[in-house]
């Protein structure tokens, strides 16, 4: 992996982290004030590892941005 790509792949994970450490921030301030979401983001994975002949599913790649199952974290943090 090149050193852009380290450092590109930091960022994501601190992005994650932040998000995660932000639950409050709800999905549709996000995409009101961004243009995106926490889905967008899983989306954009799944689109990530198809382009690379990877396998990944929808539900696979929001639990990597959410940290835990989707329905999980609906039912502890969206409003």
């Amino acid at each position: 992996m090149s050193t852009e790509s380290e450092i590109e792949a930091a960022v994501f994970r601190r992005l994650l982290a932040h998000l995660d450490a932000h639950k409050d921030v709800q999905n549709i301030d996000l995409m009101n004030l961004a243009g995106f979401c926490r889905n967008c983001l899983a989306k954009w994975m799944v689109t990530a590892a198809e382009e690379r002949g990877e396998t990944l599913t929808y539900e696979q790649a929001r639990e990597r941005v959410y940290g835990i199952p989707y329905e999980e974290w609906k039912k502890l943090y969206q409003h």
